[in-house]
């Protein structure tokens, strides 16, 4: 592992970008190059246009903490782009953050190796709405593609199914249903393969949306998560195989519900999580002993080359 500041050469912050969480990326990018700069890293913000890779070269840096969320950020693009001009980069690889960012697959994926996931079916015309509805209301409707709930909605009736499908398919043109489960909201932060403590996600919002995430005061967040250590436990192992059979890898974050029955279903990956005030992995990483710059560190000491 890297020791010293300078091992680190000339260390560009990607963030903004040209995705929908353009506005989170900024803010999360802001407080790791702060936080780079006071451990002594030579480190520059870089809002990411689509010239991003010449600016690297012509400014002569030599490895890249990704922040950039959604869209050409977190969704293998920009990791392929930096593995093609060999400059190391933080998180996880190609195919990881591909396959993390597409929920619809991942999804099949988790099916595939017997791991837990509510129901859920593609929306890609008009006749897909009588499977949608075969699974019962209340449904979650999301972009496949989109992260920070981005396009997301509760929906309960065939018309709000509709409307929802609808509104979602402004953001990406494959969209997912998946059954609703009601119980609560877990998430599990992982720093270097290891899986931190689980926090609990209470919201008087319908559920955890943008609002929640990054806006409102009303969110409350639980660590310890209030389960006892055997189911803690479990859900730990979890999260680390789902994280691990996306191929993802160094850090992400892992989002679980438990049904009022308490079986676990897996939500999502996130292998480029908010670094925010709000935000939950460095929340995670509290409750472990190490503070945010210490968190950006660590990230940046598994700075990698290739997926």
């Amino acid at each position: 592992m890297t020791e010293l500041a300078a091992d680190f050469g000339k260390v560009a912050v990607l963030m903004g970008g040209l995705s929908a969480e353009r506005e989170v990326s900024l803010q999360g990018g802001r407080a790791v190059l702060e936080a780079l700069v006071r451990r002594g890293v030579d480190a520059h913000g870089v809002d990411a246009g689509r010239d991003v890779l010449s600016l690297l070269q012509q400014e002569h840096y030599d490895r890249v903490f990704i922040m950039l969320h959604g869209r050409g950020g977190e969704d293998g693009v920009i990791q392929g782009a930096l593995e093609s001009i060999g400059m190391p980069y933080t998180g996880s690889g190609v195919a990881g953050s591909a396959l993390g960012m597409d929920k619809y697959r991942c999804k099949l994926l988790w099916n595939g190796l017997a791991l837990p996931t509510a129901d859920f079916v593609m929306l890609e015309q008009a006749a897909d709405l009588d499977r949608a509805e075969a699974l019962g209301f209340p449904l979650m409707i999301k972009p496949s593609h989109e992260g920070s709930s981005i396009g997301m909605a509760k929906v309960e009736s065939r018309q709000q199914l509709e409307e929802a499908w609808r509104q979602a398919a402004g953001y990406d043109i494959e969209v997912m249903a998946e059954r609703w489960i009601s119980g609560a909201e877990y998430t599990a932060s992982v720093l270097d393969d290891q899986v931190l403590p689980l926090i609990r996600i209470e919201t008087p919002n319908t559920f955890y949306d943008y609002e929640a995430k990054y806006q409102a005061d009303s969110t409350a967040y639980h660590c310890p998560c209030g389960l006892d250590t055997e189911q803690e436990q479990a859900l730990k192992r979890l999260a680390e195989q789902a994280f691990r059979a996306v191929g993802a890898q160094g850090w992400g974050r892992v989002d679980i519900m438990l049904d009022e029955a308490g079986s676990p279903y897996l939500l999502e990956v996130n292998t480029v999580p908010g670094m925010t005030s709000h935000s939950l992995v460095p929340m995670a990483a509290r409750a472990a002993g190490i503070d945010f710059d210490e968190l950006v560190w660590r990230i940046l000491s598994a700075s990698r080359v290739s997926g």
